[in-house]
């Protein structure tokens, strides 16, 4: 049955949301507001089988415009939803296609929400011990989803490029690999168990320090801020400005109250940690963190992350996503070190698709990627 894909009013969009057990909240129409210098568009699917109009699929599109030009990049972050288990994706995509063709675009990014493989925190863990590999990849798997490749397989018949194309230019908006801590069916001790004996004495040495961790609001956010700048000048990252997360924390608590919270960490009157934790349904993100240098004996991080696990476990999420981690196994990596934390929670890597792209003008995609290029 074909299928057309139209333009969603927000409540529209938030109504089939409504009937998902969870979705990424980079696909709801708040994270639209949220990404100002790209025009936002909620899309969907539609089914008009049996006289009736039915939206079976749903999608945040972010446009951006190539300098100079009328023409837009349009990018779907970790979407969009539609049945990625459909034999005929053909029938999904190429609606997709047509819409954002008719809105300007001159190519689509996209990041199937499809798992591809899975490794245990003890995989890893052996990984780096023994460190003859230098990438995640090419260590076995401990689950593997065939379902996924016959989906990269149908991708490249429809003409769309993979992961390993994107690698340069405008690189992947979205991390490929992630790392989970499970929740479903666990308690507390559950968790602390699966953790190793650095997190676990980690934790109770906060505990011991007086570290208190405490739920922020609105008003916090300048001071998590200051503390987000002390990290991104450490770490050597582009901080983002005051106001994204000032518009972030409005957004998604307008759209649903409680999505996002700010959690903080304080040593003796001294902010040593703070981070954002936002909720779709089943599943949890730490979305971005904050710590000191001063003071980072007292384990501020592991105090911080400890609590919004153990929120996220009494909200009723199966999964506890601590975002991005690299393929890399290389020790001298510098995001080694990220890496071997989040390991020691006791949770799994997980590998996403990847984003893909469709180039629909061949010409215009080219020039937007060498701009791209160029900027970086």
């Amino acid at each position: 049955m074909a299928l057309r894909v139209r333009t969603l009013a927000p409540e529209e969009h938030l109504a089939f949301l409504a009937t998902l057990e969870s979705a990424s909240f980079l696909q709801t129409p708040a994270w639209g507001e949220v990404k100002r210098e790209w025009r936002a568009e909620s899309v969907g699917w539609v089914d008009d089988a049996d006289g009736g109009e039915k939206v079976i699929g749903a999608g945040l599109v972010l446009y951006r415009r190539l300098p100079k030009m009328r023409r837009s990049l349009a990018y779907l972050p970790e979407g969009p939803i539609i049945d990625w288990s459909d034999p005929d994706l053909g029938r999904w995509l190429t609606p997709l296609t047509e819409h954002v063709t008719t809105q300007g675009a001159f190519g689509i990014r996209m990041g199937p929400p499809v798992v591809t493989r899975r490794w245990t925190a003890a995989t890893v863990k052996t990984a780096l011990a023994e460190g003859a590999t230098q990438a995640l990849g090419d260590v076995p798997a401990d689950h593997t989803d065939h379902a996924a490749t016959a989906v990269a397989d149908q991708l490249r018949a429809l003409g769309w490029r993979p992961p390993a194309e994107n690698a340069t230019g405008f690189a992947a908006g979205q991390p490929r690999h992630v790392f989970w801590v499970p929740l479903d069916g666990r308690d507390e001790d559950g968790l602390l168990k699966g953790m190793n004996q650095l997190w676990r004495r980690n934790i109770k040495k906060a505990a011991k320090s007086g570290v208190v961790v405490t739920r922020g609001s609105a008003d916090d956010l300048p001071a998590f801020h200051e503390l987000y700048v002390e990290t991104a000048r450490r770490d050597h990252f582009n901080p983002r400005p005051l106001t994204y997360f000032s518009t972030m924390f409005r957004a998604l608590n307008a759209e649903e109250p409680d999505r996002i919270r700010l959690y903080l960490a304080h040593h003796e009157g001294d902010l040593v940690a703070a981070t954002t934790w936002v909720r779709m349904g089943s599943h949890v993100w730490y979305s971005n963190g904050a710590s000191s240098t001063h003071k980072r004996d007292v384990r501020g991080s592991n105090a911080i992350q400890w609590q919004m696990m153990r929120d996220a476990l009494d909200a009723g999420a199966t999964v506890y996503d601590l975002r991005g981690i690299t393929d890399t196994l290389d020790e001298d990596d510098p995001h080694f070190g990220l890496l071997q934390f989040k390991v020691g929670t006791g949770g799994e890597a997980v590998e996403y698709l990847g984003e893909w792209d469709l180039p629909i003008s061949r010409l215009l995609y080219s020039a937007f990627d060498l701009y791209m290029r160029r900027r970086g």
